[in-house]
This record gives C-alpha cells, structure tokens and sequence, in this order.
C-alpha cells in the first residue's frame, strides 16, 4: 500500500518535543520521521519549544513568548529556506501560532504544509484552531466532533490519521517479576479539561484498590517513562484504556495504541467506530460497564490461553496496520491524491 512517488521528499517536521524521559517513548514524531526515512525519504526535525529555550536566558515563560518567538520563528524560516522542504509537518508546538506558519511559508512558498492534532478540545488550546487555518492540510486523531471543529474553520482537506507505533520499540519484551502484574493502568485518572464523564475515575479508583493492579501517574502514584514503560507494558497481564471523553469517532488515547504494541491483553471501553480498527475478541475485549470489566478480566486471568491468543493478535495487527512506515504512506499519499486507502477505515473528505 506504499505509494510509488517519483522523486525522494525532504520533509520538515516542526515538534514540541519534550527531553523529560517520561516522554522519551511517547512522542509520535521521531516515529513518524522513521517512518519517511524509511520510505526512502529525508526527514529533519526542528524541536521549537526547545530552541525558544536555547535563545532565551529567562525563564519565564510569558517573557519568552514576547521576546524571543520572532527569534526562533526567523531561526525557523532559516532553516526551512535552506533545506527547501517539499513537505513541512507541524505538531501544533506551543507558542508556534498562526504567524509562524506564513513566516514558514514565505520561506517555502512550493511546500505542501501539513498539521496533526493528537489531542482532544481543539478550541480549548488557544488559537490552535486559527493557526491550522494557514496549512493545506490537517490530520487528527479522530473523526467526530474535534476533527469536525477544523472542518466548520474551512480548513481545505481534514482526515483522520490514526497513532501510530514503531515495532522496532514497541514490543514485548522480557522482563522480571519486578515488572509483572495482572492489571496495568498509567496515566492520569480523569482529563482536566473536561468532567463531565466520571467513568474513567470511578474505574481507576476502584482500580488503585486491587491487590492485583499496578497503576502508575494517579492516585498517588509516580509516573513511569522512558523504557521502564514499556516494561511495565511487557510485564502486565491485562493493560486498562479508558478514553478521556468517549463519544468521539476513532478518538482514543495513544495509552491503546502502545498497549497493544507491546503484546499485553487489552480491555478498551469501547468507544465509536472502534471495530473498524480493533476487533473486540480478536485484537482485544472491549466492555461497557465496570461491572463488565471486572467480570471479564476474572475470566481472562483464568483463562490464560485465551487472553495470551488475543494479546498476540493484537499485537500483531497493530504492528502490521499501524507502524510508522503505513502512517508515513498515508500522509504521502494524502498529499499526492487527496485521500488514502486503508483496510481499516473510510476516509472523509469534505
């Protein structure tokens, strides 16, 4: 399903990419540039957030952004007039706003710009909508209400582009007792920018009272990252996906996406359109209920042929369908034609 282009693409990818080691395996750029690379393209990275650090001897952050952004903006246009990108990539940096992008346009006035959201609430993330505006096309996480919102701002093309993992460091692994437990949760208990669903805590919480279940960044809890998280990934029996707001098409977080890669059983609350990516008792179990969750994960800890055919499968298909490289054609492709095809999805085009 590789597209066949012509020529080999230098492409420009524009992050906020953090150095916490929390985050070391959690930012999808590095994968996404592996995946053009590995298309037989070039691919560079500029980390914005992180040369408005370098140029700024303060750190307040409100200074900074008053200050010093057109200096990293110039930096920026600099660079991106010397490499003559055919296709720049922004991941939505902090600060980087509307400006940012006709500066980077002027200074490759032939390239297709592109934008992905992989977060939820568009409008609730300053003037993201508005900056979004001046690119040709924006890619997003879901396909329901937040992509719609990019829609209704008549943005020119806005899909659905799915997470993405990297096989090559999302797998199983081998690993000690230290890192074996029946029930894995990580992350946050509840989205601070919406309470209006309560699932998510009220799971979690009952969650922090098993003996058996390991959480990590709530409750108490300190956050895992770097490879610790994939170990811990390796080592659960059953990891726990609660999205942050559920009705959303294809919306989930990228906590699903990495559990499956890494081979644990995955019991997801099911959220719209998920069999089109995941089948439930084949990939991994959706439930509905808490009631439902806790029956089901008593069955599959007993069952361990059962849960151990449907954590490979998964891991399988995630890795087949949904690397680096398949999302890297994807967006070529999108570039070249204005949609891409895929065994898992229907695209939309307004």
């Amino acid at each position: 399903m590789y597209p066949k282009t012509q020529k080999s693409k230098r492409i420009f990818i524009v992050v906020d990419q953090s150095i916490k080691p929390v985050k070391m395996f959690l930012n999808q750029m590095p994968k996404l540039a592996k995946g053009f690379i590995r298309l037989g393209h070039d691919a560079r990275i500029f980390s914005y957030c992180n040369a408005l650090k370098e140029v700024s001897p303060l750190k307040s952050k409100t200074i900074t952004r008053r200050f010093y952004k057109s200096t990293v903006d110039a930096l920026l246009a600099e660079q991106i007039k010397n490499y003559k990108p055919d296709i720049v990539y922004v991941s939505f940096a902090r600060v980087l706003n509307a400006e940012t992008i006709m500066e980077m346009r002027d200074a490759a006035p032939n390239a297709v710009f592109i934008g992905g959201d992989g977060d939820p609430w568009p409008k609730l993330h300053g003037d993201r909508i508005e900056t979004a505006k001046k690119l040709d096309i924006l890619t997003a996480t879901n396909d329901g209400e937040f992509l719609q919102d990019y829609r209704d701002a008549r943005i020119p093309l806005c899909v659905f582009m799915p997470n993405m993992c990297d096989p090559d460091i999302d797998h199983r692994y081998e690993v000690g007792p230290e890192w074996e437990t029946d029930i894995l949760w990580t992350g946050s208990a509840s989205h601070h920018a919406d309470t209006s669903e309560d699932f998510r805590e009220k799971l979690v919480k009952k969650l922090s009272k098993q003996e058996n279940c390991t959480l990590y960044g709530c409750f108490g809890k300190p956050q895992i990252g770097g490879i610790d998280y994939l170990y811990a990934i390796s080592g659960a029996k059953i990891g726990v996906n609660v999205n942050a707001y559920g009705p959303v098409k294809f919306c989930h977080s990228d906590r699903l996406t990495q559990y499956l890669a890494c081979g644990t059983f995955v019991m997801a609350k099911q959220f719209e359109g998920c069999n089109l990516l995941y089948q439930d008792n084949t990939h991994l179990r959706y439930f509905d209920t808490i009631e439902e969750f806790f029956d089901l994960t008593d069955w599959y800890l007993r069952h361990e042929d059962e849960r151990k055919k449907i954590a490979e499968a998964g891991m399988q298909h995630i890795h087949e369908n949904f690397n680096s490289k398949i999302i890297a054609a994807c967006l070529l492709e999108l570039v070249e034609t204005g949609t891409y095809k895929v065994p898992w999805t229907e695209v939309k085009t307004p």
